[in-house]
């Protein structure tokens, strides 16, 4: 039985997730009225179907970093929603265009294996040297750098690290492409960014729809109020004096011309299908044609539609006047030139023609250009009025477009979150890695290829399996004595970006914890930095193991060094010389006698208790067990695993976060960030958060998740407090106390018992003394911010 075989009895997914995503894709594509979308989900389900039946067979193994029988952890594999792999490699699939002109060139076989061999020659090396050289070539998947790697190293005369290199790529070269796709122009700029590409920008202009209410309403002034004008004066031939309609006979004229408008009115309707007022019998349009219809017709009106016709015609030359007045003729200029304003549908097609001729899968270094008004060339060629401005709806497609420095994307407003900072911090990070190259070619090729890595989706690991690492892949680890060799300044370059983007993220937004994805980019960059800083991830509740890995220990000691005897400790109740000797204790242990456990992977057990026990003594209504009753009340806190829930797991996993500050100390001690603007205005900024978070709670359903938030803000700005000064201190209390009250009535009464157990702690007593509360994201008891009161009051 193989490695593969033998992990099943390890690691077990429940399936019923994907029973739960195909169920609902089957449903899309059955119901859904769109033919794209229903194709879509199709094609879902399919995919789940593969997923479910190689999790049947053994075929595949979720939850762990080798998922796919035959494939190494270094193949990316192809993930869907949840994490769960298909078991088809990115890499695979049919041959890809590029390729097979490529083995045409070659006058190779159109296959993979043909066309790798085929690089390993004399020209294939060259022509692979040349794109090298060049730097026209694209890595939309990490083993796309793999053969130019190759080619590098066979032109360094690094022959055995070539060979060793080809020889762990061979056994797979029929099914993965190894080869680069050519471009037509070199490698973006490296201190630029964007969140979006032209081409994006450009589908997204293409994919805009006329606005049916918008159109609905053009019609109607256009088309519509025009012709019922026309209606409504042709009736008032009828009207005599100051007598209503039908006080005069129609004569044989009359009825010719209202015959040829009924003709024209089913001529507009056919051609215009917005609007759909004039159809409603009771509106005043559709009583003034049914009427003519009947008299066209050669019937007499009935009393009743008589009445509805005299009335209709009284209260439009009321309302408006009549049809050719002055202050109608005013009314209706006014509206044709509102009418006549350009529709967002059209300017997106304008916008779009801009983009055209410009490289699509690139971002725009100014957008200003391309937001100007219409020229007097485009109105003509794109039917809008010459002078028209680009309406706010349509910028934010061409400013997420813009490439700019980091920084400059988040002053402008591009970047609005944590979250989205994250998505643009590996076209930086594989930059800043790139640098430790001594050659420009391989820093070229070593950037690419980061950012291809950076695109792999994340797996749903067990048993605190970790991602694959970029370090792993064959062609990384082929090169990685070429880093060493500027290792020393490499770490500067490490350690200079890594404090840049951790301010930028922390003065950006004070109020929110670091992203998992971001906390990976800058893992990347603190160890390049051999900086010993330990950054954690948030932890998902809901498949939490109950266990930490070692560097959570590590962590949390580094915030026992730098916040013993602060408002952290105090608020939280945290013994931080408890928490370092612990650390101490279990790294000792570890170097001696503690062997390997749990899966083949170090744990933490001692993190683990500790953050059970106060998650525990929280379920009791305290912070931390006190050390006289600890061992007293400990039968009575104990709760059973097989009853511990994700609320429960929550708990926990919010209690390693306080200990450990999520990254917060080990960014400020280690990577040395000290936000320009201070420490008292991030908690301030903080704080704002936390007064918007808690706004959304009222009439909110599901208030859980921006409980969490809230609380994980109130967090943040814990610690700034907690670096501030105590004047500082004192004169930030007094603002949190006003700015609560400049927020709607339930925010304040909401956080009321909040700040009561802040200024409590500062005091010296404890949070949840007397009419305090302390702000915590878990419980398992129902949550005091829910209800805006005491639990329990």
């Amino acid at each position: 039985m193989n490695e593969h075989a033998d992990q099943q009895h390890t690691v077990q997914v429940n399936p019923g997730y994907g029973y739960g995503q195909l169920a609902r894709a089957l449903e899309t594509a059955r119901t859904h009225p769109d033919a794209d979308t229903r194709r879509r989900a199709e094609e879902k389900g399919r995919t789940w179907r593969s997923v479910l039946a190689g999790m049947a067979d053994g075929r595949l193994l979720i939850g762990s970093r080798t998922p796919v029988a035959g494939l190494p952890a270094w193949v990316t594999p192809e993930v869907v929603r949840g994490g769960f792999a298909t078991g088809e490699p990115c890499a695979g699939g049919p041959l890809q265009r590029y390729e097979a002109e490529a083995a045409r060139r070659a006058g190779v076989p159109e296959e993979r294996a043909a066309l790798f061999a085929h690089c390993l020659t004399e020209d294939g090396l060259a022509h692979l040297g040349a794109l090298l050289d060049s730097g026209r070539y694209e890595v939309t998947v990490p083993e796309e750098a793999a053969l130019l790697t190759v080619a590098w190293l066979a032109r360094a005369e690094q022959v055995d690290a070539a060979l060793d290199l080809v020889a762990e790529l061979a056994p797979f070269a029929e099914r993965l492409r190894f080869t680069p796709r050519p471009s037509t122009r070199p490698a973006p700029d490296a201190g630029s960014v964007h969140r979006s590409t032209v081409g994006q920008a450009s589908r997204t202009f293409a994919a805009r729809r006329p606005n049916p209410a918008v159109e609905s309403q053009r019609e109607a002034l256009t088309v519509w109020a025009p012709f019922a004008d026309e209606m409504l004066a042709h009736w008032l031939e009828t009207a005599r004096d100051d007598r209503p309609v039908l006080t005069r006979a129609p004569d044989e004229d009359w009825l010719r011309r209202g015959a040829a408008l009924l003709t024209r009115y089913r001529a507009l309707a056919a051609r215009h299908t917005y609007c759909t007022k004039h159809l409603k019998p009771r509106e005043n349009l559709g009583i003034l044609r049914r009427a003519l219809e009947e008299t066209v017709a050669g019937r007499v009106l009935e009393p009743r539609l008589r009445g509805l016709l005299r009335s209709a015609a009284a209260g439009m030359v009321a309302r408006r006047g009549v049809p050719g007045s002055a202050g109608h003729s005013a009314l209706r200029h006014a509206q044709a030139v509102q009418a006549a304003l350009p529709s967002h549908h059209a300017l997106a097609g304008l916008l779009r023609q801009r983009l055209d001729g410009l490289p699509q899968d690139q971002g725009v270094p100014e957008v200003e250009p391309l937001l100007a008004p219409v020229t007097q060339e485009e109105a003509l060629r794109a039917r809008v009025p010459a002078g028209a401005t680009i309406p706010a709806g349509l910028r934010k497609p061409l400013e997420s477009a813009l490439s700019a420095p980091l920084a400059t994307l988040v002053e402008r407003g591009v970047v609005p979150s944590a979250e989205v900072l994250a998505e643009l911090v590996p076209q930086l990070v594989a930059a800043t890695t790139a640098r430790a190259y001594p050659d420009a070619a391989l820093r070229t090729l070593a950037a690419a290829n980061y950012r291809a890595f950076r695109n792999r989706r994340s797996l749903l690991l067990l048993h605190l399996e970790r991602q694959v690492r970029a370090e792993e892949l064959p062609w990384v680890r082929a090169v990685a004595d070429e880093r060493e060799r500027r290792g020393a300044s490499a770490g500067e370059v490490s350690a200079q970006a890594l404090r840049q983007l951790a301010e930028l993220a922390v003065q950006a937004f004070p109020g929110t914890i670091l992203p998992n994805p971001l906390v990976r980019e800058l893992s990347v960059l603190a160890g390049a930095a051999d900086l010993g800083a330990p950054l954690v991830e948030e932890l998902a509740a809901d498949i939490f193991m109950g266990t930490f890995s070692p560097k959570f220990m590590t962590a949390a000691r580094l915030a026992a060094e730098q916040l013993s005897g602060t408002l952290y400790e105090r608020y939280y109740a945290i013994d931080y010389r408890a928490v370092r000797n612990l650390a101490i204790e279990e790294a000792a242990t570890s170097r001696t006698t503690r062997k390997r456990e749990g899966y083949g992977y170090r744990t933490s057990p001692g993190f683990a208790r500790l953050c059970r026990e106060r998650a525990e003594a929280c379920s009791l209504g305290s912070l931390a067990p006190r050390p006289a009753d600890a061992a007293k009340d400990a039968p009575k806190r104990r709760l059973r695993a097989d009853r511990w829930s994700t609320a429960g797991n929550g708990m926990i996993v919010e209690q390693a976060q306080i200990l450990t500050t999520h990254n917060l100390a080990a960014l400020t001690t280690r990577a040395g960030v000290a936000p320009p603007a201070g420490w008292p205005d991030l908690a301030r900024r903080a704080f704002t958060t936390v007064c918007r978070l808690t706004a959304r709670l009222e009439g909110n359903p599901r208030p859980l998740s921006t409980i969490k938030d809230t609380a994980y803000a109130w967090r943040q700005m814990i610690y700034y407090l907690s670096l501030s000064t105590d004047q500082d201190l004192r004169s930030t209390l007094t603002w949190l106390t006003s700015e609560s009250h400049r927020h709607a009535p339930h925010v304040t009464h909401r956080l009321a018992p909040a700040l009561t157990g802040l200024h409590q702690c500062v005091k010296g007593r404890g949070p949840d003394e007397g009419e305090g509360r302390s702000l915590l994201g878990w419980s398992t008891n129902g949550h005091w911010l829910r209800e805006g009161r005491r639990s329990g009051s």
